[in-house]
């Protein structure tokens, strides 16, 4: 298994590191597909000296789990006359699709994992599929360019739901998780401090999720329980969900540091 992981590791870097030298030599954008959190984490860790090019990533709205990289030539930068690139500039190869049934009257109660098995049983790659979204008894969908119209023609049914499927414009996409707020005291603005709080568990048990590479800040795999964490770091335990650690308010008398944070629900 580990030398299945490990070469799996090995082609996705040579991938990473192809798209950054086309962009570089070619002077144009190039994109990966849509990256889950450890593939992101693999793209954040690799050397400085490996890549040709700067990237920047996008998911459709802030907070995207799912995201696309972007590569990025610096001749585009001196171009544009800027440090950073909008998404639209940028011009990210995927869409948004809402899926909404024919019906509201007689459709079912959907989720995410509905609206996923259905798109994966027509035969489409997960890594083309972004972000689903269940909201208000519809879907929003973010994909990649090239099954867009596919999935509009051929996604008819979730589980025993008809649905219709209609492409909703990018710059259109109005989107805030909703969350949580926490307010509590802890030891220290430790990572194994701060999950205890967000999710209502014991420390012991959650520091075996740190240390098992289950939890991501920023996008990057941390296996330290003693990282420090700071204001507005996005905090991702896969399995369980994330939260937003918006920073110390004060310090008790027995010294500990009273914090709040937003856990996205």
């Amino acid at each position: 298994m580990k030398d299945s992981q490990t070469k799996e590791i090995k082609l996705l870097e040579k991938r990473f590191t192809e798209l950054s030298r086309l962009a570089y030599q070619r002077d144009i954008i190039t994109y990966s597909d849509f990256l889950n959190l450890s593939e992101q984490n693999i793209l954040h860790t690799l050397p400085k000296d490996t890549l040709y090019s700067r990237y920047v990533s996008f998911g459709g709205y802030e907070l995207a789990e799912r995201q696309m990289a972007a590569f990025i030539p610096d001749a585009l930068y001196l171009c544009y006359g800027k440090k950073e690139l909008s998404p639209e500039e940028i011009g990210y190869p995927f869409r948004a699709v809402r899926v909404a049934p024919l019906n509201r009257r007689f459709s079912e109660e959907l989720t995410h994992r509905d609206y996923l098995g259905a798109i994966l049983n027509l035969g489409i790659e997960r890594a083309k599929i972004g972000d689903i979204l269940p909201m208000d008894g519809d879907a929003l969908v973010f994909v990649h360019d090239d099954m867009t119209g596919f999935i509009q023609e051929q996604l008819v049914r979730v589980r025993h739901t008809s649905v219709t499927v209609s492409e909703v414009p990018l710059g259109e996409v109005r989107y805030t998780p909703s969350f949580e707020e926490i307010k509590g005291t802890v030891a220290s603005v430790r990572l194994d401090s701060l999950l205890p709080l967000a999710f209502s568990s014991s420390r012991s048990r959650l520091s075996g999720l740190i240390e098992g590479g289950k939890v991501y800040v920023n996008g990057r795999l941390i296996t330290s329980n003693g990282y420090q964490v700071r204001d507005d770091d996005v905090i991702s335990v896969r399995g369980m969900g994330k939260f937003r650690y918006k920073g110390a308010l004060s310090r008790t008398k027995k010294n500990r540091t009273y914090v709040v944070i937003h856990k996205y629900v």
